[in-house]
């Protein structure tokens, strides 16, 4: 059977949406929508400037959504009315905690699967350190960091050439960008228990926050820390690839993940490092985890397995982005707050 799937926004990054649909088997995209008709044309698919148009003439499976938050939950809305089960939406997932949980409510009465599309736990190097983490590689997990460093908010246009919005937010750096390792640290490391944050903005030609660190507890006993600064760099051909590096610290070795991609074991005791993960090759976003994605859930569909990052559990990662700020503003530790 083919899943026919239409999507909402033709902005920068659905390129990479788009790009992994056209080379997917046993999928058809069947509409493309935008308030710029001509961006939408410009995917060279039939093209709908109106939302409840093309929900209705194309009838689509699968909706993906690839809009800022801003407009998340009345497209959502759209979708459930027009009967629609399955549903992608970017993150940030919806304005506030409190939006998200309405959605979430409404999806569910609608029986329909909602999943955010939180791609960074897809990436390759991600799924075989939590692979190695699972085998017991490095044994007893107690540290890890991971130094954000794209290198791209420096200077009066940072930003302007590919996400221009991003010079606007009052809420940057960790709402827009860190929520992926919010995400991906939940995924290797199991539930944040605390956060300690202090944040800072560097560029003045922006709304937000653009470094800062977190150090997140987690249940587990593993102590976390995200250190992101978007004006530095580190060693890659490539910034956007892994947007940084990352150092995982196990009682019996670690795992270090490079700017190319690569991942590297090194046993304690041990001097030299093994290669356990080659340097990325592929042309596509981040290790193409776009498509691993949205293969995932096209596998959910059609086989039933387990989803990941449906809209109800990633309530969660709104709740750690929600106290990281509110530990910003009073210095200290908080608790993460969970709805049992």
């Amino acid at each position: 059977m083919t899943i026919r799937i239409a999507c909402v926004g033709a902005g920068y990054f659905s390129q990479f949406h788009y790009g992994s649909w056209a080379r997917m088997e046993g999928v058809e995209v069947v509409g493309a929508c935008d308030l710029d008709l001509e961006a939408a044309r410009a995917t060279g698919l039939p093209a709908f400037d109106d939302l409840g148009a093309m929900l209705t003439q194309t009838a689509p499976d699968l909706f993906d959504i690839i809009l800022p938050p801003p407009a998340h939950a009345q497209t959502i809305r759209a979708a459930l009315v027009a009967g629609i089960k399955w549903i992608i939406c970017q993150k940030p997932f919806c304005t506030d905690l409190a939006e998200a949980q309405a959605i979430v409510a409404e999806a569910d009465t609608a029986g329909a699967r909602l999943i955010v599309h939180e791609n960074v736990r897809f990436q390759p190097w991600y799924r075989a350190i939590k692979d190695a983490l699972d085998t017991g590689a490095i044994g007893k997990v107690l540290n890890a960091t991971f130094r954000l460093r794209p290198g791209d908010g420096q200077g009066p246009r940072a930003y302007l050439d590919r996400q221009p919005y991003f010079q606007t937010l009052e809420r940057f750096l960790i709402h827009e960008t860190a929520v992926h390792w919010v995400d991906t640290f939940q995924y290797l490391f199991g539930p944040a228990t605390a956060v300690y944050a202090d944040l800072r903005r560097i560029n003045p030609v922006i709304a937000g926050e653009d470094a800062g660190h977190v150090v997140f507890d987690h249940a587990s006993g593993v102590r976390a820390l995200f250190d992101g600064n978007r004006h530095l760099d580190h060693a890659a051909d490539n910034h956007r690839r892994t947007m940084g590096e990352a150092l995982i610290e196990g009682t019996q070795g670690t795992l270090d993940l490079r700017g190319d991609g690569s991942v590297w074991l090194r046993l304690f005791g041990q001097p030299e490092a093994q290669q356990i993960l080659s340097a990325d090759l592929h042309d596509a976003f981040g290790g193409d985890c776009v498509h691993a994605l949205q293969s995932h859930v096209i596998g959910a569909m059609r086989h039933g397995t387990t989803l990941e990052n449906e809209a109800g559990s990633y309530l969660d990662v709104i709740r750690i982005k929600d106290t990281i700020y509110a530990s910003n503003a009073a210095g200290r530790k908080l608790p993460i707050e969970r709805v049992t």
